[in-house]
């Protein structure tokens, strides 16, 4: 078992739920050999310098999330996506510590399969930005603001697709368009959607 983070501990006395389940997904992963440090605000486990799982809670539940979740066979199928578009990471998603105690192993399993894809030098293979939807509302603007394509094209591929997504995630048109309009003038400034 590797060593523990002053700054992690520091953080786990200060937690008010999920405590013990904390406590038993640190030691999983100090068992594996990982490097834990606190980044985001949450216990980070890492390989050599590069991010493994991050154990974090939520309201219903505690996770560890696997930043190349996707890249893993997950033979007891414990991961999930949080979203549909989430590209590389999986969380596995613990309501008990119980549950933890009873998916240990499968656990245990992913993380190591995990420090093998880093080994191995593996990386995801990201959908290009073109590949997301443009909303119709966005395309109008564009056609009717020439100066706002070219600052869109202007702006990196991850912001880019911050801003399709914002858009696209409302599910009437009225909403998008809002969110369209609230937005030309970042995009005018080229500033990115979580810049701000």
């Amino acid at each position: 078992m590797t060593s523990t983070n002053p700054k992690v501990d520091a953080m786990l006395q200060r937690t008010t739920s999920w405590g013990d389940e904390f406590a038993l997904l640190r030691s999983i992963a100090l068992n594996c050999g990982l490097t834990e440090e606190l980044k985001w605000g949450q216990p980070c486990y890492s390989y050599e310098g590069k991010n493994i799982a991050l154990i974090h809670g939520f309201k219903e539940y505690c996770a560890v999330l696997f930043f190349k979740g996707a890249l893993l066979k997950d033979p007891k199928g414990i991961l999930v996506m949080q979203t549909e578009n989430v590209q590389s990471a999986r969380q596995a998603r613990f309501t008990s510590l119980a549950q933890i105690k009873r998916q240990r192993a499968a656990l245990n399993a992913c993380l190591l399969e995990a420090i093998e894809v880093e080994r191995a030098g593996l990386k995801v293979a990201f959908r290009e930005t073109a590949e997301f939807p443009l909303p119709e509302e966005f395309q109008a603007r564009l056609a009717q603001l020439p100066a706002l394509r070219s600052a869109f094209e202007a702006l990196t591929p991850g912001r880019q697709r911050a801003y399709l997504l914002h858009f696209a995630g409302a599910k009437q048109s009225k909403t998008r368009a809002s969110r369209v309009e609230n937005c030309i003038p970042l995009i005018l400034d080229g500033i990115g959607l979580n810049d701000r």
